[in-house]
């Protein structure tokens, strides 16, 4: 959760994507006390996992509110993820019964791997047992929740997690299942491309690697752009946009193969 602090005056908020929006008076935010035992916590993990960090690069990262889960077993530590994550804003919305089946299907998985909680403990996370078994039935547990260690430490770089492109496709402003494809593609496909209109767009091929098939599909296009008009039309027809060989978009895809 966010401790308040002064009121601070209007302002604006904005990025190089070309975006504002007034903000009325608020309390100033800064790291809840539980989210800063939860970011020390996930960062003395981070340093055990050795190569089994490739998923979250070598740059200096960030912790994403994303439903992370650690658990330990003989071979050391690595995250899966809830069915669910939560960002803090989203934490007034929140229904405690919804949340309290996230934490319910927590414990089951930490069931399994009875080393977990224990060692997190000794790391210095005192109430990890506390959180992971106390019922959220209101505001406050929803809260402690979210910035818990259950829930607010998905590793991502600030390229993966607040970029904006070209520099980097962040999570926070493209959907997560195009942003996830910079996980598991090959290095040498250009996932990220620009339209006709010097927008950016996600791309994937239609067919495996070899088959010599030089054909990619629109996954994701800027809103508003002549692109994104195409694409949605395409879903509403239960079809997908398709480019050739000789597309732009397909040439940039693939010119680093």
């Amino acid at each position: 959760m966010v401790v308040p602090l002064a009121l601070q005056h209007a302002h604006v908020e904005q990025e190089d994507d070309e975006w504002a929006v007034q903000i009325p008076d608020h309390a100033q935010r800064a790291d809840s006390a539980g989210f800063r035992a939860s970011k020390a916590l996930a960062k003395k993990i981070i340093e055990t996992l050795g190569a089994g960090q490739e998923f979250y690069g070598s740059a200096s990262l960030q912790m994403h509110h994303g439903g992370s889960l650690w658990v330990l077993d003989d071979a050391g530590w690595f995250m899966v993820q809830n069915e669910a994550g939560i960002e803090w804003s989203a934490q007034f919305c929140a229904d405690p019964a919804k949340v309290d089946a996230l934490r319910v299907n927590a414990r089951r998985l930490y069931a399994g791997f009875p080393l977990s909680i224990p060692a997190m403990v000794r790391l210095g996370y005192a109430n990890a047992d506390t959180i992971l078994n106390g019922q959220i039935t209101d505001a406050a547990g929803v809260a402690t929740w979210v910035d818990s260690i259950f829930n607010s430490c998905v590793p991502l770089p600030a390229i993966r997690h607040v970029a904006t492109l070209p520099a980097g496709g962040g999570r926070h402003h493209y959907p997560a299942p195009i942003t996830d494809i910079e996980l598991i593609k090959y290095d040498d496909f250009n996932l990220w491309v620009t339209d006709a209109q010097d927008q950016p767009a996600a791309v994937v091929p239609v067919a495996k690697r070899g088959d010599g098939v030089s054909r990619v599909r629109l996954v994701y296009a800027t809103p508003n752009t002549t692109l994104d008009a195409e694409h949605g039309q395409a879903n509403e027809n239960n079809t997908a946009v398709e480019f050739g060989p000789d597309s732009a978009l397909t040439k940039k895809a693939f010119e680093r193969q």
